[in-house]
């Protein structure tokens, strides 16, 4: 699998910084970039993207050297974009590799990713980067799924919707065990960090609106009567999307749970072995909190409120007496 170009840049950079730290004066940028048969133009770009695109090298858990100056003929700190020299100042490895990363933030940059192709279909790189990453974690090219084909009926819904035209789904619960069929009417679609989500009806007999995974949802067919908007879809939108906050103690290795289950994460304090967060949780609340506790593992568990702290065992318990 060839890996898309600027991704290839990127794995370029460790040995960029190999050669650099064996010139402790630095070298010239065009010297530097004759040795690995590029223009020092590219060269200088791929490192001052690497140095400013900090958002996605802390997602990514990858680490870099400290610093890399740009340095004038004179010697002295120059203009980056216009420097002949560069320089190395750390002594430490460097590891790019998407191997190194921690299987949690690598499933979570991995859904990212995905919502993106689903915004950008004719994104060649970044689609090209989605299947080095499926490689990574599948470990060989035969057995990654065609990513661009999970959310294949994306367009048929958004059409639905756009039409005001209810559909029959095949749907697999996502809290509960097995395969249901239903209709629905469409009333929104949102990415949210799960993936697509549709929120739709008809309106139950409480005055509720169903959510749906776009992920679970096996099939979509059209069918021949449309819908009207309920008038105050605003308001059900919003009860739909109201959230609870549940404090919870994870591992650092654990945070990317968070991050996917949560709609907002808000730190409370963290120290080397773990952190306290603030989750703000749509329901079912007890089944989500399950999901998440067993997700991060046995050293999480919930600080408030309290009576969720046996979500994870309920959830287990159940678990085990459906698949045993």
């Amino acid at each position: 699998m060839n890996a898309p170009k600027y991704v290839a840049r990127i794995a370029r950079l460790p040995k960029v910084f190999e050669r650099l730290a064996q010139e402790p004066a630095g070298m010239s940028l065009q010297a530097l970039a004759a040795e690995f048969g590029v223009p020092a133009a590219e060269l200088r770009e791929d490192l001052l993207a690497f140095y400013t695109a900090d958002l996605s090298t802390v997602l990514l858990g990858l680490a870099r050297p400290e610093v890399v100056e740009f340095l004038g003929p004179d010697g002295l700190d120059g203009d980056p974009n216009e420097a002949e020299i560069v320089r190395f100042l750390s002594d430490q490895p460097t590891d790019l590799g998407v191997e190194y990363v921690d299987a949690g933030e690598l499933g979570l940059v991995y859904a990212s990713a995905l919502a993106l192709l689903d915004i950008n279909p004719d994104d060649e790189d970044l689609g090209g980067a989605i299947d080095v990453l499926a490689e990574t974690m599948f470990g060989e090219a035969s057995a990654v799924p065609d990513v661009r084909a999970w959310n294949r009926l994306l367009p048929a819904l958004q059409q639905a919707q756009a039409d005001q035209q209810a559909v029959r789904i095949v749907y697999s619960r996502a809290w509960e065990h097995g395969v249901t069929e239903r209709e629905i009417e469409p009333y929104r679609l949102m990415q949210t960090r799960r993936g697509w989500e549709v929120d739709a009806g008809p309106v139950d007999e409480h005055g509720r609106i169903r959510t749906f995974l776009l992920s679970n949802i096996r099939s979509v067919t059209p069918l021949d009567r449309g819908f009207d908007m309920p008038a105050d879809l605003a308001d059900r939108l919003a009860a739909q999307r109201e959230t609870t906050t549940v404090r919870v103690l994870l591992p650092q290795s654990a945070r990317w749970a968070a991050d996917f289950y949560a709609e907002k994460v808000t730190n409370v304090s963290d120290d080397e072995e773990s952190v306290v967060v603030d989750l703000e949780l749509l329901p079912p609340l007890d089944r989500r909190v399950g999901m998440l506790l067993l997700a991060a593992g046995p050293e999480a568990f919930v600080l408030d409120p309290r009576e969720l702290e046996s979500a994870a065992v309920v959830l287990a318990e159940e678990l085990l007496f459906h698949h045993s």
